[in-house]
């Protein structure tokens, strides 16, 4: 038999993984709100600049829909319900990205 030396310790690698979790503030295309207006809610609700909120409502108007912001879902939910309150079609989209 052999000496076997139970001695030493092994050295365990965990991966480590972080979870982040990632939203989007998603608005859709409609048949009752008009540039201008949609325009306009971006700017006062989400910060946008003019030239911004015009992509985000040609990109909505051709594509039918458009994530207008990206952050903590804690800070999309009150901008998703100002558009709403102001007849916009908006959503809050989760999902979780592992590193």
């Amino acid at each position: 038999m052999s000496n076997i030396n139970y001695d030493h310790e092994e050295e365990l690698l965990v991966d480590e993984v972080e979870v982040i979790d990632k939203s989007e503030l998603v608005v859709y295309n409609d048949d009752h709100n008009t540039f201008d207006w949609v325009i306009k809610c971006f700017i006062e609700v989400c910060n946008h600049t003019y030239e911004q909120s015009e992509q985000l409502s040609l990109i909505i108007h051709f594509k039918g829909k458009a994530t207008v912001k990206t952050g903590p879902y804690s800070e999309l939910k009150p901008l998703k319900d100002a558009l709403i309150d102001r007849g916009l079609s908006a959503v809050i989209e989760s999902y979780q990205e592992k590193y």
